[in-house]
């Protein structure tokens, strides 16, 4: 049981050294462990101890969205200063890797793209690239910043999006990469518009 327990204490240990929870002042977390497993009375209440944790995530949250839509808005900022990139009145910006030919999309068509979504740090969290097979989506189902853009793009286009939060998940943490107010940048392909 020594071991075992010394086990579970350093796989808390790790993750909360790698979450919100990193500064914790250890001390008081081991209080309140032996109170709890030695059935003694803690120093503050079940209900008192959820409300300080629940506070805590609202305040981490809501730092957590306040830095990822500064990073994006900055990043923007200066990403829309280069040459190639066009902005559109919504915020989206965009640039034209390989010019296409063919029709482009309305809303209400459904399309065939191959793609691959970036964070700003570079890191991939979507390709269908990568699965060696093309998606098929209505133009109208997906994100509002793809909306726009396939509706502007004639098939067989190239396009690298850069995409503002609002226009992506807004304030949606829809995976553990893509967390709130996260501004993506997608490489998008237009393959062809699906007959109906």
């Amino acid at each position: 049981m020594k071991d075992l327990s010394y086990a579970l204490g350093m796989m808390v240990a790790n993750d909360f050294k790698k979450g919100v929870f990193k500064n914790i002042d250890v001390n008081e977390f081991a209080t309140a462990m032996k109170s709890v497993f030695n059935n003694e009375t803690t120093r503050i209440s079940a209900n008192e101890a959820n409300q300080i944790i629940n506070t805590f995530y609202q305040k981490a949250q809501s730092e957590v969205f306040e830095m990822n839509k500064k990073a994006g808005d900055a990043y923007l900022a200066e990403n829309k200063k280069r040459e190639g990139v066009i902005v559109t009145n919504s915020g989206l910006q965009y640039e034209i890797l390989t010019t296409g030919t063919g029709a482009k999309p309305k809303a209400t068509d459904t399309v065939r793209c191959h793609y691959e979504g970036r964070l700003l740090n570079g890191e991939v969290f979507d390709s269908s690239y990568a699965r060696k097979a093309p998606a098929d989506f209505p133009v109208n189902g997906v994100i509002p910043g793809w909306v726009e853009a396939l509706q502007l793009m004639p098939v067989g286009s190239k396009w690298r999006l850069h995409i503002p939060s609002e226009l992506a998940y807004g304030q949606q943490q829809v995976s553990e990469q893509i967390q709130p107010n996260s501004t993506l940048i997608f490489d998008v392909e237009l393959l062809e518009i699906l007959a109906k």
